[in-house]
């Protein structure tokens, strides 16, 4: 693009990628339509995980909520890529963004192929993608159903990539959300077969497999469903760095895939499992780990700074262990990478 098609040239450290960005385009569509995979999550100014360091420039903010960028933040010049539109040129930094680049995002019919219940509240959806097409995404990313009304709904894919050789299709978790119209939905009248719209893959949630280091993977509920994709990818690829997977929720159903946890666990020898329940009752029988699964991995490990952490579920506790990891046991920030789940109701303060 030359500058007289784009105004605002945007230059993003230490990799050097640089792109152009049009007036009233935020920093990051600009950067998804040139293949520049900036982090981001919901990309509604409700989750804070696209924030980055300004160096220079100045950008206007659109509404976001203040928990994804507070004040503060905003004074010691970091931006919300979601909804910041460059008003000059931009240098940002983002040790996330690599020279890899992102793969094409696309929108495509898919056909419902199973569904399965887990557990009382999470569905296992598999979709089946059109046969000619080829669907290729990072284990961990995810894609968006676009409902009719045009809303979408965002879901990982809970299988890695290379499981699709024989059946092109993509596995979701899907966490019945009472009241919700789309989960209601899947959890009611949605019957095999049924067509659906979906765009993606969307996000800079997947394996960094430039590192050696040691890996903590962090999921509370569905948010267990991208580090399945992860452990998945692991196993394929051959990569043996040692892995602790903690896996909390709040009874011992709500680990809805526990077994096969188990069987990784016992056929992967660099693989460690710690299931860890909250509100476990007496009728669970629950001889296992308790307590927040966030503050699991700070009772079992007193350095962090030599590993890096995936982790992935509900905002409390993906912000609760960024925090705590960085400030309480070294972990260097740029290697905490998170998914964080947000409802609807989350998004809208409700």
């Amino acid at each position: 693009m030359t500058s007289a098609e784009t105004p605002f040239q945007i230059t993003v450290q230490p990799s050097g990628r640089a792109f152009g960005a049009n007036t009233g385009q935020t920093i990051l569509a600009a950067a998804l339509q040139n293949g520049v995979g900036l982090p981001y999550g919901c990309k509604d100014g409700a989750c804070g995980s696209c924030k980055c360091k300004m160096i220079s420039g100045t950008v206007r903010h659109g509404e976001h909520q203040p928990k994804a960028l507070s004040a503060d933040e905003e004074a010691a010049g970091l931006v919300l890529t979601c909804c910041a539109e460059p008003l000059s040129d931009l240098v940002l930094e983002s040790r996330q963004v690599t020279d890899e680049s992102a793969y094409p995002i696309k929108k495509m019919p898919v056909r419902v192929s199973t569904l399965e219940k887990k557990s009382s509240d999470v569905m296992l959806v598999r979709l089946q993608l059109p046969a000619a097409d080829t669907f290729r995404y990072h284990a961990g990313q995810y894609i968006e159903f676009i409902l009719r009304d045009g809303a979408r709904r965002a879901y990982s894919m809970a299988n890695a990539p290379h499981t699709q050789t024989e059946t092109p299709g993509v596995e979701l978790h899907i966490r019945h959300m009472p009241g919700g119209k789309f989960t209601d939905h899947v959890f009611g009248a949605m019957k095999e077969k049924e067509i659906l719209r979906v765009e993606g893959p969307f996000g800079s949630f997947f394996l960094r497999e430039d590192s050696d280091k040691p890996i903590v993977l962090l999921a509370s509920g569905t948010g267990f469903a991208p580090i399945k994709a992860l452990i998945e990818h692991l196993q394929f690829k051959g990569i043996s760095r040692p892995t602790a997977l903690y896996w909390g929720g709040r009874r011992p159903q709500d680990l809805y895939m526990h077994e096969w946890v188990q069987a990784r666990a016992v056929e992967l020898p660099w693989l460690r499992y710690i299931p860890v329940v909250s509100d476990a009752l007496p009728e669970d029988a629950w001889g296992g780990r308790t307590g927040f699964v966030h503050q699991a991995v700070l009772d079992d490990f007193a350095d962090l700074s030599g590993h890096q952490v995936y982790a992935c579920g509900a905002p409390i506790v993906v912000d609760s262990a960024r925090a705590a990891y960085s400030a309480q046991r070294g972990l260097p920030p740029e290697e905490f990478f998170a998914d964080s789940f947000t409802s609807e109701a989350d998004k809208h303060g409700g």
